[in-house]
Order: C-alpha cells, then sequence, then structure tokens
C-alpha cells in the first residue's frame, strides 16, 4: 500500500531532516509531502534540500503565512490524492508522534476505513514527565468531545491518523471548517457519522523533542464552544449514515 505521511510544519528546522530519516527506515512504502507555512527558521528550505535529495519520495507545499491546521492537511490531503496515494497518514513533525508506530497503523488499515492512533486505548500513554494538570487537562478535552458528539472512540484530539483513500474521497470536506485541534474531533466527527469503520491503535505520546508547542489556553477555550457547533452543523449525516457518503 502507498502510503503518503502529510504533516504540517511551522518552526520545524530541527525536527524535519530526522523525522524524513526515521520515516524511511521503516518497513513501508512511503512518501512525504511537507506542509510548510512558511516557516520564519527556514524549515521551507530544509524541506526543498530533503525534496530534492529524495525527488520520488518527498515533495513539498509552500504556502504564503499561517494558515491554519485545517487548510493544511486539506490541501495537503488534495494533493496526495491526485498524486494517486492509496492511504494517507497524518503525524506532527516534531516527533510527539512516533514513526515506528505507523507500521501497527498501517497493518490495521487493511481492515479498516481510518486508524487513529491512541494515546487512551490499552496500551497508550502520555509523555510521562507530563505535569498532572497537562495529563488531566488532555483527558478531560477527550472526555468533553467523546460526550458531547457521542463518539465510541477513546481518542478524538489525537493528530496521529492513517486514511484509506476511499475513506476520504467519500467524505463531504468542503464541510469542514473547524480551525486548530477542533479540526480533528471535526474529521473524526465526520467520519463517525458516515459509518466509515474506525479503529484506534496504542501510542505513546512524547513530548516535543525541539521547539515550543503551539497549544495555548485560547485556542482551548475556543475548542470548547466549537464541539457545539460541530454536533449541530453535522445532525442531517448523523440521520442519514451511509447514504451520506459521497
Amino acid at each position: 500500500m502507498r502510503i503518503t505521511v502529510v504533516t504540517p510544519t511551522y518552526n520545524e528546522a530541527e525536527n524535519l531532516p530526522n523525522l524524513i530519516s526515521v520515516l524511511f527506515s521503516l518497513p513501508l512504502e512511503l512518501r512525504v509531502l511537507i506542509v510548510d507555512d512558511n516557516s520564519p527558521d527556514g524549515t521551507g528550505r530544509i524541506a526543498d534540500e530533503l525534496a530534492a535529495a529524495h525527488p520520488t519520495r518527498v515533495d513539498v507545499l509552500h504556502r504564503p503565512g499561517k494558515m491554519g491546521l485545517r487548510s493544511a492537511y486539506l490541501n495537503g490531503f488534495q494533493k496526495v490524492l491526485n498524486g494517486g496515494a492509496q492511504a494517507v497518514a497524518q503525524m506532527d513533525a516534531d516527533f510527539s508522534h512516533d514513526p515506528s508506530a505507523l507500521v501497527d497503523m498501517a497493518k490495521l488499515l487493511e481492515s479498516s476505513d481510518l486508524v487513529i492512533g491512541s494515546r487512551y486505548v490499552q496500551g497508550g500513554s502520555v509523555d510521562e514527565h507530563w505535569p498532572f494538570w497537562r495529563k488531566g487537562l488532555s483527558a478531560f478535552g477527550n472526555y468533553y468531545a467523546r460526550t458531547i458528539l457521542g463518539l465510541p472512540l477513546h481518542d478524538v484530539t489525537t493528530g496521529y491518523r492513517i486514511w484509506r483513500r476511499e475513506t476520504l474521497m467519500r467524505m463531504p470536506l468542503e464541510r469542514v471548517q473547524s480551525n486548530g485541534y477542533v479540526f480533528l474531533v471535526e474529521m473524526a466527527y465526520l467520519a463517525h457519522c458516515l459509518e466509515f469503520n474506525i479503529n484506534e491503535a496504542p501510542i505513546y505520546f512524547a513530548d516535543r523533542r525541539w521547539g515550543k508547542s503551539k497549544m495555548s489556553l485560547k485556542i482551548q477555550i475556543e475548542a470548547a464552544f466549537r464541539i457545539w457547533q460541530v454536533w449541530w452543523q453535522y445532525r442531517d449525516l448523523r440521520k442519514a449514515g451511509k447514504l451520506g457518503r459521497l
């Protein structure tokens, strides 16, 4: 299965070369699309150098500035699907997502439409160095979204995922409106409403190795309100189920 990893970047110059090296050491047929939002630290230039070194395996989508997680992934999905990707993985570039977990996730995709890398199933965990308040906030955020949306999943805010081509092609992605991390919740909920087969694979979520986290209190507050909008927005697809697929 030809898998293309879509990884949005903003100031990931320290991480990107190592990530590409580790990904290409995996026993998978992988390509990578780097979606860079004009990082001031030179990430875009490094991405171009990696593409030149691996012309058949690395591609770069340059964007003029920070345009958000939603458009980064949706633009990336469109590009790699047009390029013939059979499966599309989402992964952060900061090593918070262990690249080696992609092997088990890809195997599980053989019997799934979507596989989510989950911190909250048996075998999954979060960074042991996280303070108690941060672990509690993450767990509560998942509980909050799962409860409101009625999602039978353990981890709906994780950004580590792998999709079948057919799944993404049959989802009305033009309806997805959330920015930031609620985008991840909305995508999972949309797949659930359309009754796609979703499975979870355990992952260890590490704190980023270099650089600063982009999460903020403002993002978390906006997310809490946006969950209710997502619930209302897809009321028609909750009723339609599989008939709502494109």
